[in-house]
């Protein structure tokens, strides 16, 4: 009798064996620096609006950069379904390092405007490109624990990054937080390319875009379309008051402009919550729009509110990071029984719970550090319904379909951050009063609550 009859299906490789190690790593290290730049200007924000002179704009900062990473995004799909993710990867990296330079440099707020604008063009770029890189190059089985790494990369510069930004600004300058993320990233540009030739990349030219020349060009229009109507959403938000203006029209006119582009980038029947794929990304956007829009306020809320030092809003960002690295472990676990729906299902209650505490705690006027656990119930929610999405979309299509697969997941994503961000933008702006603005802290999170709760909803709604 065969001594192998009875031996047990040999495990497969993880994705730090050998023979994937070189291009984990360089997958790793570009998340960790991304990651880092994200969570750090978040709490350098309102020392940046204070110099600069615009408070009133201050969501512009996120806004700005999500609309242009939301047209990286749509390039990146035509581009990586034409020619594969490398090139665009690369352009990616030069692009993040170069807007990040410039924000470091500004002297007023359009410059800085500027800067935020091609780094979110380049993190565009690189975020669909690392997951089509993911999606070819790894195999089925253990994609889900690459994706729990990735997810962990955020785990460093999430827990350290608000707390060096914080010291920084206070010890130095604002600067120093978007200048230190520059040579990182060209660095990883060179890890890439060194990783790139001790690794087999046919794979990621071979799965090439059904789609023809037209289905392209069109696909490229519809993303400039829809980068300018959002656009044209958050300038108008950030200008509004209490009356009828132009700016107000503005608005109007760029939220069409959302309502008929958005559909022709994301699967049919998305913004309907149909079964399958749609709900994923409904659930993707929904996570998203309502996390990132209240996260983005809290180093606001602590200074403007509870007249705390910027390290106290880091310390609770960084506290907040840690729900969503559990999260993500979790879901990554190779023994769960659970459906992978289940997750995003959970991650809308958590999400729920969270803000729904948040909005409690603030209106209240309770210690600020009490936000922590609301803030960790949020990352909680991110860490189980992002992966769990990401994971879901790439098993739902087949491979030829990865590139605009990845493209439509993170315009959902984006998008959503986008139009939560205006909405309390243009909350901010209208109602905001100094030294008055605890009722509207608490109504907004209020608000991004209930808008959470859909998420519950549209978990039920997938079927794998």
């Amino acid at each position: 009798m065969s001594t192998d009859a009875g031996a047990a299906t040999p495990r497969p490789p993880g994705p730090l064996s050998r023979q994937y190690l070189e291009i984990t790593l360089a997958i790793l290290a570009l998340v960790t620096v991304v990651a880092f730049e994200s969570m750090a200007v978040s709490t350098a924000m309102p020392q940046v609006a204070r110099d600069l002179h615009s408070v009133r704009g201050y969501g512009l900062a996120f806004s700005v950069m999500l609309t242009a990473q939301l047209l990286g995004i749509v390039l990146a799909g035509v581009w990586t379904d034409r020619r594969g993710p490398l090139p665009g990867t690369f352009a990616g990296q030069l692009l993040f390092a170069a807007g990040s330079a410039l924000c470091g440099f500004a002297q007023n707020y359009p410059s800085f405007l500027l800067g935020r604008a091609i780094t979110g063009l380049g993190g565009g770029l690189l975020v669909v490109m690392m997951y089509v890189i993911a999606a070819r190059m790894y195999p089925d089985a253990i994609r889900p624990r690459l994706f729990t790494f990735v997810s962990a990369a955020w785990v460093l510069p999430s827990l350290a990054g608000p707390s060096i930004a914080a010291w920084m600004t206070q010890a130095h300058s604002w600067r120093w937080v978007f200048w230190c993320v520059v040579l990182p990233t060209i660095i990883t540009w060179f890890f890439l390319m060194r990783g790139r030739r001790k690794v087999d990349t046919t794979s990621l030219e071979l799965a090439v875009s059904h789609r023809d020349q037209d289905a392209h060009t069109k696909a490229a229009w519809f993303g400039l379309a829809l980068a300018l109507a959002a656009g044209a959403v958050q300038l108008g938000t950030t200008a509004s008051d209490h009356t009828w203006s132009r700016w107000d029209l503005v608005s109007a006119v760029g939220l069409v402009g959302v309502i008929l582009s958005a559909p022709r980038l994301v699967p049919a029947g998305t913004w309907l919550m149909r079964h399958g794929l749609p709900s994923v990304m409904l659930s993707r956007a929904l996570l998203s729009g309502a996390f990132f829009a209240g996260v983005s306020f809290v180093p606001l809320l602590i200074a403007t509110v509870h007249h705390r030092r910027v390290i106290v809003a880091g310390i609770l960002l960084a506290l907040g990071s840690i729900g969503w690295a559990i999260g993500a472990w979790w879901q990554g676990r190779d023994n769960l029984s659970l459906a992978r729906s289940t997750f995003i299902t959970l991650g809308g209650v958590m999400l729920t719970i969270g803000f729904g505490l948040m909005a409690l705690l603030t209106f209240l006027g309770w210690n600020p550090w009490l936000l922590a656990l609301p803030l960790i119930f949020c990352g909680l929610a991110m860490g189980l319904g992002v992966t769990t999405t990401t994971v879901l979309a790439l098993e739902m299509v087949v491979e030829e379909e990865h590139g605009e697969t990845s493209s439509a997941l993170q315009i959902a994503d984006v998008l959503g951050s986008v139009l939560g961000i205006a909405g309390v933008t243009a909350a901010f702006a209208i109602w905001h009063q100094r030294g008055h603005d605890s009722w509207l802290f608490a109504g907004m999170y209020a608000v991004l609550a209930a808008l959470a709760a859909l998420v519950i909803l549209a978990g039920q709604r997938i079927r794998t």
